[in-house]
């Protein structure tokens, strides 16, 4: 494969930003990007006071009132099941990550399957799909640099010439770790494998993974399907609540499944800007036009201070409140699937009842 080197100019926006048609971006292209993306930021990230205001509160973990539910997580792996031509298949192997068979591809979304990630507690539920169970893995989606999205340990696991999809700026440290077939991609730019799209638009996050490389790196999520036709499913990685919803919703009309963060949102003057919490989902999903929303990024690691059951109840109650039909809200447990098709078939949750 020839390798393409492409350096933007400064301040330059690229044709995709500005909503024109572009072609795929070759697979494999060596890019050089901006030393920094702080630009992108929709919000200004918090400071030495906030750091010291959430030690204050004891606000960086739920209290033991909000532990009590952990036995009640919704937890039920199962084999995964079969795919037919036409017809995709997501199933939650816990937090962000998602195992999305799709157009004859398996793809994996921010795979972690470590125990415990830098700085949090370990997990609080199993991963839901054991790693000797999974297909072959053809192609890897990742949203950002945090650890609890991009687990080193995990990626380590894959052959290094596993297809990497990733933001602007990540390259260089997967190929460091040995991977061969890295692409990185600015937001609304897009590459094709086998078939599938693979779309990287906004959200509004940041990035972060050592002390000196805050906003080195994109963040965005996934819009990823066959053209033509095929089923579409975005995966948001994470996001606050913002405007990006909609402008998705808008470039890609369609949405068959969106895969969206309900979780790690309190308190909210520390995480709102960051994190969308449950009536926050629901919005994003409606602003998005999705078909059906499979809810992601809880049960699984804690890293914010709300009790642990609250993000699906709240989820459920705010679905009501807004009159979707309950079988389009998708509340998998860890370890669940779900077939997408082009009907629509009524969901018996598994897990937490209510």
């Amino acid at each position: 494969m020839t390798e393409q080197t492409e350096r933007p100019r400064a301040g330059a926006v690229s044709p995709a930003a500005l909503g024109e048609i572009v072609s795929p971006r070759p697979l494999g292209e060596v890019r050089e990007w901006p030393d920094s993306f702080a630009d992108r930021l929709t919000a200004p990230l918090p400071g030495v006071r906030g750091m010291s205001r959430l030690t204050r509160e004891h606000a960086v973990r739920p209290g033991a009132e909000g532990l009590r539910g952990i036995h009640r997580l919704p937890y039920a792996p199962e084999p995964l099941p079969a795919t037919e031509a036409g017809t995709s298949c997501v199933t939650w192997a816990g937090h962000a990550s998602w195992v999305v068979r799709t157009g004859g591809l398996t793809v994996l979304t921010d795979p972690v399957w470590s125990r415990r990630i830098l700085g949090t507690p370990a997990r609080i539920t199993p991963v839901g799909v054991r790693w000797a169970d999974l297909p072959a893995v053809d192609a890897v989606v990742i949203s950002h640099n945090h650890y609890d999205h991009l687990d080193a340990p995990t990626l380590r696991r894959l052959p290094r010439d596993t297809p990497l999809f990733v933001p602007a700026g990540l390259g260089r440290w997967c190929r460091r770790r040995g991977f061969s077939r890295v692409t990185e991609l600015d937001w609304w730019e897009h590459a094709e494998l086998g078939g599938v799209r693979f779309d990287f638009v906004p959200s509004h996050h940041w990035s972060k993974r050592t002390l000196t490389d805050t906003c080195r790196s994109l963040w965005g999520g996934w819009v990823i399907g066959a053209p033509g036709g095929g089923q579409r499913i975005y995966f948001a990685g994470d996001s606050g609540y913002g405007h990006w919803f909609t402008e998705i919703g808008r470039r890609h009309p369609g949405i068959d499944l969106a895969l969206l963060p309900i979780g790690a949102y309190e308190p909210r003057w520390w995480l709102g800007d960051v994190h969308i919490d449950p009536e926050e989902a629901v919005q994003a999903y409606a602003d998005l036009g999705a078909r059906a929303m499979a809810p992601m990024h809880w049960a699984t690691f804690l890293l914010s201070a709300e009790p642990v059951l609250e993000p699906l109840t709240r989820l459920r109650a705010a679905w009501q409140r807004a009159g979707h039909p309950r079988e389009d809200l998708w509340d998998l447990p860890i370890g669940g699937s779900r077939l997408l098709d082009g009907a629509r078939t009524p969901w018996t949750p598994r897990g937490i009842s209510g």
